[in-house]
């Protein structure tokens, strides 16, 4: 029978968690990541946060924050690009304006073409306004038809949990990876980031089969076990950017909503995705290390948890 637990027990019991593990490497971006990082270090600031609820032009000042979109992607490059389309209610995917910064960030530093890759239906795209935007601004809207023949087998040889991921194939076409995700609630692990957002490169029946076993929304182990393979999959795929929106979204009935939803009117910005979503989590009142995939994550040495630890620079528009 599986070890059911409500929300307040399992935020207590999950700070309990404690790991030792070493860092893995990354699959694309790692030169470019590594360059990212200087330039974020040049320029002062780990996490780039802009409130305003002009949300094409807060994309933009976040990331000049971090030195501008010339210092992440290289003349020429191929970029793909990562936002959360999962459904089409309020606060649970990426907004299109921001969206549409990125695209034209990526335009002006010289990339070649941007392409935006997912397993998703073209319904998820249209409606909620992403496909237009793509199809506006230059970029190809790439859908991968869920058959593991577009899937490329990879060993997570770090993972604890994840032995092997599913990756399509298409990423494997560009240069550089941005990582494009909404925060809001999630059924099971109560947060999804920068990190669980890469679950929508990799096949769904993999993300069924190695991720979520059967009881992933109530019992503990199950919920650990799932962040657990989140945090593996990110040792294998390394974003030189991620850009999350979190101007509004649901913090309940995630991720697919609807349900309430709060309303930071943020976009927050950086390379170090464990970071990133640690100061993601404050803005709903939760607490990084009550996250597992967080902890896990940190643990790997994907990123700093302590935002003590971290320059983060804030502005309003």
């Amino acid at each position: 029978m599986a070890n059911k637990i409500d929300r307040r027990e399992f935020i207590s019991r999950s700070a309990k968690i404690g790991l030792s593990v070493a860092v893995g490497g990354s699959l694309l971006g790692e030169v470019v990541s590594g360059s990212a990082r200087k330039a974020a270090d040049g320029a002062g600031v780990d996490i780039a946060v802009v409130k305003g609820t002009d949300y094409l032009k807060g994309t933009f000042k976040a990331v000049g924050l971090l030195g501008g979109m010339d210092k992440f992607i290289p003349r020429g490059s191929r970029v793909a690009i990562l936002p959360n389309v999962q459904r089409w209610h309020p606060g649970t995917f990426t907004k299109p304006e921001i969206v549409r910064a990125v695209v034209q960030m990526c335009i002006q530093a010289g990339a070649k073409e941007i392409n935006c890759l997912s397993w998703l239906e073209m319904k998820n795209w249209e409606s909620t306004g992403l496909a237009a935007v793509l199809k506006e601004e230059g970029a190809n809207l790439k859908l991968v038809a869920s058959e593991e023949a577009n899937f490329k087998p990879v060993r997570v040889s770090k993972g604890k949990a994840l032995d092997e991921a599913m990756i399509m194939k298409e990423f494997y076409n560009n240069d550089v990876f941005i990582d494009m995700p909404i925060t809001k609630d999630h059924a099971g692990n109560k947060f999804t980031g920068t990190m669980k957002n890469l679950m929508g490169l990799n096949f769904r029946m993999n993300n069924r089969a190695k991720f979520h076993r059967e009881n992933w929304k109530t019992d503990i182990d199950d919920i650990k076990h799932l962040d657990q393979c989140i945090a593996d999959l990110n040792t294998i795929i390394k974003p030189a950017l991620c850009i999350v929106d979190a101007t509004e979204f649901i913090i309940t009935n995630g991720p697919m909503g609807p349900g309430e939803i709060t309303r930071p009117h943020k976009i927050v910005a950086g390379v170090d995705r464990v970071a990133i979503d640690a100061y993601c989590c404050t803005l709903w009142g939760l607490k990084a290390r009550d996250i597992f995939q967080i902890q896990m994550a940190h643990e790997l040495g994907l990123g700093e948890i302590d935002l003590d630890k971290t320059r983060i620079k804030g502005v309003s528009l």
